[in-house]
């Protein structure tokens, strides 16, 4: 009888071998990242993420019933405008960040943002505030008078007529079309710094403005937002005043810029509108600066690096240019202003233009860290001698310096040696005072304020000319966003 084979018994399958996985490089993180950002903007997904951000944009019209405008160039231009609105600013902020003061309603910073058509680089010019500007005919939104155009500094503008007449004085001088108005006040500026979690600079040398409180020691900073506008406010950290100021404003804005680009938000649907919002909810806007514009810039700007972007300020052809009724103003120059925006309408760098050949140098009068037209003085007779005050009074004015035309007797008197007192705050002035008294003394009187006096001694003699610090006549220089931040 034949045997049964034994039964073998079968093995249990063996559970499938998991291939290692292996980690993809950074490179392929990012390009998977910006893939899916690319899938969703076209899925219109990215679109419905940020879709109800308009509700948030309080609105202006500043294009109302404008004709005869500049033909429309290429590209993009944004009038970005940084009013001295303080209406959502709490009491600590005030008093910690010295916003203290009634506003002027008025445009602290007025800046044209040309982005170009194909998305690769972003042009600011920057106006000075004090710039001679020539209104054209419009209807005051204060008393709803008539106005024909008059002159009237460019900041001014807007105080006189929002908005709108800001818009159309600015285009009047540039001949750029504007196609987007964007308004950022004291409180929407400290939102978009905090919420991007501070934005870094540098500086090589100590920074102080007794008007806003900025304290900076030579080095790298990252400043949040109520530092952030200390420092960009400062008009009496040096002695080139607002000049100074729209170049750190510029070195500031290429900071902001590199900080957005670099974070990652704009290649984060979700964040990217959390931060919009952030933002968005405390500016004003034309109508027309909507979810697509938003969307359009984002998509822009991911490929934006430091040197995308390039600054200037519009050149200055006469300082000082004095308006009755209106003070001192900041006069362009004609020919090398007009250049500057004809790169804006034809959509070409900053820095195409010629440079301009340099004078070649002329002795003229010691240089001194602020100009004498800057300096307010009152001035007493320390001595017995009838007129020695009229007589020092009239020799400060003829070179320049702001005095009281009022010159009065000094309670004490037979001074041997002229004096020059002063608040410990406005050191620099005091020293630039002094080098036009020669052998004269400083001395140090806290809480004086900003105008210094000169007690004269019998020692007084003359007045020596000086002038203020370079640039006489600014030279505009384009500089691209990698040349101003921290290397």
């Amino acid at each position: 009888m034949p045997t049964t084979p034994p039964r073998t018994r079968r093995r249990p399958p063996r559970p499938p071998v998991r291939p290692v996985r292996r980690r993809r490089p950074r490179w392929a993180m990012r390009a998977a990242t910006t893939l899916s950002v690319v899938v969703l903007a076209s899925a219109g997904i990215g679109h419905s993420l940020v879709a109800g951000l308009d509700a948030d944009i309080a609105r202006v019209d500043p294009f109302k019933d404008m004709k005869n405008r500049p033909r429309a160039g290429h590209g993009m231009n944004v009038l970005l405008v940084g009013t001295d609105g303080r209406d959502k600013v709490t009491e600590t902020e005030r008093r910690r960040f010295r916003l203290g003061g009634a506003p002027c309603h008025c445009t602290d910073t007025i800046m044209i943002v040309h982005i170009s058509e194909d998305r690769e680089r972003a042009s600011v010019v920057s106006l000075p505030r004090d710039s001679y500007a020539e209104t054209p005919p419009h209807t005051d939104q204060v008393g709803g008078r008539e106005h024909r155009g008059h002159p009237i500094k460019l900041n001014a503008a807007y105080a006189e007529g929002g908005p709108q007449l800001t818009v159309r004085t600015v285009e009047n001088m540039t001949h750029v079309k504007i196609d987007h108005y964007l308004e950022v006040d004291f409180t929407s500026f400290m939102k978009t710094v905090d919420v991007l979690g501070g934005v870094k600079i540098c500086t090589a040398r100590p920074l102080q403005d007794p008007y806003t409180g900025l304290d900076l020691a030579p080095g790298e900073h990252t400043l949040k937002g109520g530092t952030a506008l200390q420092y960009v406010r400062a008009r009496h950290a040096d002695a080139s005043s607002d000049l100074g100021r729209m170049k750190r404003q510029q070195r500031f804005l290429a900071s902001l810029v590199d900080r957005a680009t670099s974070s990652g938000i704009l290649l984060n649907p979700l964040r990217f509108r959390d931060v919009t919002r952030a933002v968005l909810g405390s500016v004003r806007a034309d109508r027309g600066f909507g979810t697509d514009e938003l969307l359009d810039l984002g998509r822009a700007m991911r490929t934006f690096s430091p040197a995308s972007s390039e600054f200037t300020t519009v050149p200055i052809g006469r300082l000082g240019y004095v308006v009755p009724g209106i003070g001192s103003t900041l006069k362009w120059d004609p020919v090398k202003s007009e250049r500057v925006f004809r790169a804006l309408r034809e959509d070409k760098p900053l820095d195409s233009a010629p440079p301009r050949p340099k004078p070649s140098p002329t002795p003229q009068a010691p240089r001194v860290e602020v100009a004498p037209q800057r300096i307010l003085v009152q001035v007493e007779n320390g001595t017995a001698t009838e007129g020695l005050g009229r007589r020092v009074d009239d020799a400060l004015a003829a070179a320049g310096f702001r005095t009281t035309h009022r010159p009065v007797d000094s309670p004490t008197r037979g001074v041997r040696r002229t004096v020059v007192v002063h608040d410990p705050r406005w050191d620099r002035s005091a020293r630039s005072l002094a080098a036009a008294l020669p052998g004269s003394e400083l001395r140090a009187a806290p809480g004086l304020g900003p105008t210094l006096k000169v007690v004269a001694g019998t020692d007084f003699r003359e007045v020596r000319r000086v002038r203020g610090p370079e640039p006489a006549t600014p030279e505009p220089e384009v500089v691209r966003g990698n040349e101003v931040g921290c290397t």
